[in-house]
């Protein structure tokens, strides 16, 4: 049926009462259900005008004409009221919460009760009954989620999910990833939260520096404390940082003694653990709750590995490394254009995290292929001894990491490797994906396995170039000796 745009209003009113009236017969209900329209013969022409549709419903929403609801939205411990008319049918169709409320009411006047977060942007949320989109700003997401949430309102919850979620690097004055996972946490949002998590621990020397990292509370803290796959310029990046939070937070002395013995000082250099233990008032204070934790880093530093190893379990979170950025530990490497041929580049790493390997070097050759083969389809090597592509059309990225010689020093030592790859997001550039060699292969099987990199917009790509970052972990294993 089709209305003359001067009597919509008029006619959706109707529509509205009539809809309200049937609500209380279900079967009737169902028989007034539209059929769908007939699969369309192929000489038949849509005509579309749903858009001028959608501006005449605004209009509705905008006017007032023809309301047969008032919403007076009371917020919570003060006087203010926000007062909206509405439509019977536009509120049952988009809420079924609202279509109780609705059959319930005693008059045309329906009293919501909201907080104050979510009472300012209400008549931004009703607005999207009418209209279906939504303009969102960053303090706006939490109170339009809730919205969302309390009338049922399926499909704008999922948007601002999807929203929070591809949101978490723009830039905000006092941050807000870490209200974001609180809230998640809160109403039990696991993607939410866990994509909160991910972006705090993947982009953690940001963090570190932002105005956030003094309101993030002491379950994430201590969380984000206990994580291998934290990706930081190195640990004492991460002691000075948990030293600013204590000193901002002041939390009681178990959480403070519970931090401060998760940070992993045999990563920190033996130099810079003496000067922590002379100047920071924080070590002064509690050096006793890590007394053994620092003894143990600097017989770890003082110590041959090897030797370490026949006493020491030295598997434990407090040897094994983060994924630290310093060059110590891995190196950048932009692609130009990577869907046109192979690259390879060296670059060197420390040995190990221990002093007693500080200035031993390996030298690391990396490869990358935007179209290799299965390491079971391809040559491995030549007379030579030099690695020989096969690459065919149906083959997809591979990065290799391979060490230049092998010596002795590397007895006992695994090198575990990781693939950072950067996206830039909302003009900043974050760490968007993760790729970790398992430690007895060359290869990251799962390397860009759904990239597009031949669409410039593509999420792996910062300006038609692939930024990576390789960082080498080396992991010392306990031998398996008989401890005296």
């Amino acid at each position: 049926m089709f209305y003359p745009s001067e009597s919509w209003s008029f006619a959706l009113a109707v529509m509205g009462l009539g809809l309200l009236s049937l609500s209380t017969n279900s079967a009737i209900v169902k028989a007034a259900v539209l059929k769908p329209e007939t699969p369309l013969d192929s000489g038949t022409t849509i005509l579309n005008h749903s858009m001028s549709l959608v501006q005449r419903l605004e209009n509705l929403f905008l006017s007032g004409n023809s309301s047969d609801v008032t919403l007076r939205v009371q917020t919570i411990n003060t006087d203010e009221v926000k007062v909206l008319q509405s439509h019977s049918l536009v509120l049952s169709l988009q809420s079924d919460v609202f279509e109780e409320l609705l059959l319930s009411r005693n008059s045309s006047i329906l009293v919501l009760r909201e907080a104050p977060d979510c009472a300012a942007v209400f008549d931004k949320f009703l607005r999207y009954f009418y209209c279906g989109d939504i303009g969102v700003r960053l303090d706006q997401a939490i109170p339009l989620h809730k919205l969302a949430s309390k009338y049922h309102v399926g499909a704008l919850q999922q948007g601002m999910t999807q929203y929070m979620t591809q949101h978490l690097s723009s830039d905000s004055p006092s941050g807000h990833v870490v209200s974001w996972y609180n809230y998640a946490l809160q109403i039990g949002d696991a993607p939410l939260r866990d994509s909160c998590l991910q972006y705090l621990s993947w982009n953690l020397s940001s963090v570190l520096q932002s105005a956030e990292w003094g309101s993030i509370s002491e379950e994430l803290l201590l969380s984000l404390l206990q994580r291998s796959d934290l990706i930081l310029q190195s640990e004492l990046e991460l002691f000075e940082a948990l030293e600013a939070w204590i000193n901002q937070n002041q939390p009681v002395d178990g959480i403070v003694e519970s931090a401060l013995r998760a940070i992993r000082y045999g990563m920190i250099p033996p130099q810079q653990l003496f000067r922590l233990q002379k100047q920071s008032p924080l070590l002064l204070k509690y050096y006793e709750a890590i007394r053994d934790l620092l003894y143990l880093a600097f017989q770890f530093h003082s110590a041959s590995p090897i030797q370490l190893a026949k006493f020491f379990d030295v598997n434990c979170s407090i040897f094994t490394p983060r994924n630290y950025l310093s060059p110590s530990w891995g190196s950048s490497w932009v692609i130009n254009n990577p869907t046109r041929d192979d690259r390879s580049f060296s670059f060197q790493t420390q040995l190990g995290p221990s002093g007693h390997d500080s200035n031993k070097r390996v030298t690391w050759n990396a490869l990358f292929s935007p179209r290799w083969l299965p390491l079971s389809a391809r040559s491995t090597y030549t007379e030579l001894g030099a690695m020989q592509p096969t690459r065919t059309d149906g083959g997809r990225p591979r990065i290799i990491v391979t060490p230049a010689t092998s010596s002795p020093d590397f007895a006992g030592v695994s090198f575990q490797k990781t693939v950072l790859v950067m996206a830039k997001q909302q003009g900043k550039v974050v760490v968007r994906h993760v790729y970790n060699f398992h430690q007895s292969t060359e290869e990251a099987g799962d390397f860009l396995v759904d990239a597009d990199l031949q669409r410039r917009a593509s999420e792996y790509l910062i300006d038609s170039s692939l930024y990576l970052h390789v960082v080498i972990k080396p992991v010392y294993h306990t031998l398996l000796v008989s401890r005296k």
